[in-house]
């Protein structure tokens, strides 16, 4: 997940907050046309699934006896894939912290 995300969501979660409290919501990541913070996340889970379904392609081929598949690509593909699923869950879990955290506080 990029910067650029995080600082879309802060700006969304800015511009509910001013409406909450009845100001204008007039949001500068709307106005400056970056990608909406939906598709970024949509994006990077598709990249996740991605590189699970490449490691899956691998092991399978291994599994089949493709002479082509050797162990060593197959245990870093699913590395990755583990890798790149713990970061998305870890992302989730603090964006989850972050939303709890606006919506306890007082407005």
């Amino acid at each position: 997940m990029s910067v650029q995300g995080i600082d879309q969501l802060l700006g969304e979660l800015r511009s509910m907050s001013a409406l909450a409290s009845g100001q204008s919501a007039s949001s500068p990541v709307a106005e400056a046309g970056g990608p909406k913070f939906a598709d970024v996340l949509k994006e990077s889970i598709d990249q996740v699934n991605q590189v699970q379904q490449d490691a899956q392609a691998k092991q399978v081929a291994f599994q089949a006896g493709d002479p082509d598949a050797n162990l060593q690509d197959v245990m870093v593909s699913l590395q990755k894939a583990s890798l790149s699923f713990q970061t998305m869950v870890q992302v989730r879990n603090k964006l989850v912290t972050a939303y709890q955290e606006v919506m306890n506080m007082q407005v």
